[in-house]
């Protein structure tokens, strides 16, 4: 993975498709799993629109699409990789995170680094619900997102804590912190397609 800084598509909705084809391309096992589609990058396309992003906006798209990745092998369905089984899903999806978050270091956004990171702990810790709900799961990843694109709020630091301490309320505090996070920085168009993507229905004030 070295050389991570470089690797980016020359456009943000390309994204999707440009992590697909370095995959395929890699020594890696992963490349024998690469399969071809059309989905667009929505969540890569909501860190690129952001003012913390203007440096490098396909880097963005590229690295948080290859996080969201690792967290689809681990908990969904991917969208551009078929692995042969649930264990070989399981170490796809760990290195995917590890691609992601080296990229976004080598950029060096120590903050965005710890953001995603942490977003990952929180992601383990929604899909351990006993009855497998994933409740905050969905709102975690805008919120998230949002935060490595315009900074993260105190009300979004609230809204984390709130989830790691099982608050019936987390899923709403993560969803309003990405609602305001996005109004201030204008960014709200690309909050609602990626939204749209994750399967979320965000408050319906948009600020």
């Amino acid at each position: 993975m070295n050389g991570a800084a470089a690797a980016a598509p020359a456009e943000p909705a390309e994204a999707l498709r440009f992590l697909a084809e370095e995959l395929r391309a890699g020594e890696s096992e992963l490349s024998s799993w690469v399969v071809d589609g059309d989905r667009e990058p929505a969540l890569g396309l909501l860190a690129a629109a952001g003012p913390r992003a203007t440096a490098a906006p396909a880097g963005y798209a590229t690295l948080v699409e290859a996080v969201r990745e690792g967290y689809l092998l681990h908990y969904a369905e991917p969208r551009i990789l078929d692995p042969p089984d649930a264990d070989l899903a399981l170490l796809g999806g760990d290195y995917l995170y590890a691609l992601g978050l080296e990229r976004l270091a080598a950029l060096g956004d120590t903050e965005a680094v710890a953001e995603l990171s942490e977003l990952i702990s929180l992601s383990a810790e929604a899909h351990a619900d006993p009855d497998g709900q994933a409740p905050f799961a969905a709102p975690a990843w805008l919120a998230a997102v949002v935060a490595v694109a315009a900074g993260a709020s105190e009300s979004h630091g609230e809204a984390k804590r709130a989830a790691r301490a099982g608050s019936s309320d987390a899923a709403g505090m993560l969803a309003r912190a990405a609602v305001a996070g996005a109004a201030d920085a204008g960014i709200q168009a690309e909050l609602e397609r990626a939204a749209e993507d994750v399967g979320f229905a965000l408050p319906e004030d948009l600020g």
